[in-house]
């Protein structure tokens, strides 16, 4: 059974950091696309960044600059680093997983975590 479980999300005030980590188990996502995406109260669910290798990558135009997508395959673990936060990030903090890097993309991927709340405070 495959499992994804986030972590790392919290309080933090604007212009703060925080890095949230999934980490994979049930199977090996080396050669598979990870992602994440966000869902603020009252709001859709929204891409916000995804990985292939770790060198093809692709970004929000909302984060592009602030937040930074990794992965370590030996730990089957996808990273998000995340700078510079603002209140209109503050969002519940979704990782996800698919064979096909256009699945994650386009926000139909087949593995998703529980999410893990990240708060921006003013």
């Amino acid at each position: 059974q495959v499992q994804l479980v986030e972590s790392g999300g919290g309080l933090v005030q604007a212009g703060g950091s925080l890095r949230l980590s999934c980490s994979a188990s049930g199977r090996t996502f080396s050669n598979s696309a990870m992602g994440w995406f966000r869902q603020a109260p009252g709001k859709e669910r929204e891409f916000v960044a995804a990985t292939l290798n770790g060198r093809v990558t692709s970004y929000a135009d909302s984060v592009k600059g602030r937040f930074t997508i990794s992965r370590d395959n030996a730990k089957n673990t996808v990273y998000l680093q995340m700078n510079v936060l603002r209140p209109e990030d503050t969002a519940v903090y979704y990782c996800a997983a698919d064979d096909y890097y256009r699945n994650v993309v386009n926000m139909s991927p087949r593995y998703w975590g529980r999410g893990t709340q990240v708060t921006v405070s003013s």
